[in-house]
């Protein structure tokens, strides 16, 4: 597959590239350089993750994963982000460090690993801009902010050659890890709301309600449950009654709808005007005695 060998090529660039830099760190002496060393190696083993997470993620359903693999992307996009927010820490921890025991730098040897690091990140971007998956735009984002922080290093230690104010490369090393925090807290926060089922940020069960109930022969809906997979994969089910004859044609055209508001699998319960509905809500108590629940479905 054309992703797969794109991102095993940005895979090889980047481990490669980290050894290159944490050379050029140590020669150097630049923290920003050695920060930016953390954060690719970071990127490296993501994308080695998200390499042989993407291929598990791509199996068939089976009798134990009923819904697929698809969530293992999710689970790869999770640990690379922790990787990426302990890494982004550790740098603003040395680059604080650094501003109160400032060393002498090498600033024409970081100029030259800039300039090297500028144009191997724009190679490696370049060829995984192409992905639709968390996972994949993960891998993207990383490249594009590591072009960014190669830019910022190399206008850094252009400005450091010119003034000797070695405190700029402190400096740009915690401006580029709190660039990566905040990033990664951000992804976190939806991975999150992935595993804990949350409705899909551009949907709302009431502008659902209202579209379907404008369909023709639909009574009323009620018990609607829509998650996502992995961010782009949406379930939903719901009940609907109804006194239509044509029970068939109703369900394609409400799975209709529902395609159209970006939910791509739609479970749908059949109930008549006048029907009881006996499905309580997983949740509710079934006893008076606390602590015990005993789920009713």
């Amino acid at each position: 597959m054309k992703y797969e060998k794109n991102i095993l090529i940005a895979f090889i660039l980047n481990i490669l590239f980290s050894i290159f830099e944490l050379v050029g760190g140590i020669f150097t002496n630049s923290i920003s350089i050695m920060s930016d060393a953390v954060h690719d190696f970071g990127d490296a083993l993501s994308i080695g993750i998200s390499l042989i997470l993407e291929k598990i993620s791509k199996k068939q359903p089976n009798e134990k994963y009923t819904y697929g693999y698809i969530r293992y992307s999710v689970l790869g996009a999770f640990i690379t982000t922790t990787v990426l927010t302990l890494g982004s820490i550790f740098v603003i921890v040395g680059g604080v460090n650094r501003i109160f025991n400032p060393e002498q730098i090498n600033y024409n040897g970081m100029i030259i690993f800039a300039i090297v690091g500028v144009v191997v990140n724009f190679l490696a971007a370049y060829f995984t801009r192409e992905g639709d998956s968390l996972n994949q735009k993960a891998v993207n984002l990383h490249m594009l902010e590591d072009v960014l922080g190669w830019i910022i290093v190399l206008i850094g230690s252009i400005m450091m050659k010119f003034t000797d104010i070695s405190l700029i490369d402190s400096f740009m090393s915690i401006g580029i890890a709190i660039f990566i925090l905040i990033n990664a807290l951000g992804n976190l926060k939806n991975i999150l709301d992935l595993f804990l089922e949350k409705i899909p940020n551009d949907i709302t069960i009431d502008e659902i309600k209202k579209h379907l109930s404008e369909i023709d022969g639909v009574n009323s809906v009620h018990h609607i449950h829509i998650w996502s997979m992995d961010g782009n994969c949406n379930y939903a089910t719901m009940h609907v009654v109804t006194n239509s004859k044509d029970v068939n044609k109703l369900k394609k055209l409400i799975k209709a709808e529902m395609m159209g508001h970006g939910i791509a699998h739609t479970t749908i319960e059949i109930e008549e005007k006048g029907d009881h509905c006996d499905d309580i809500n997983c949740n509710v108590k079934m006893n008076t005695n606390p602590g015990h629940y005993h789920h009713h479905h």
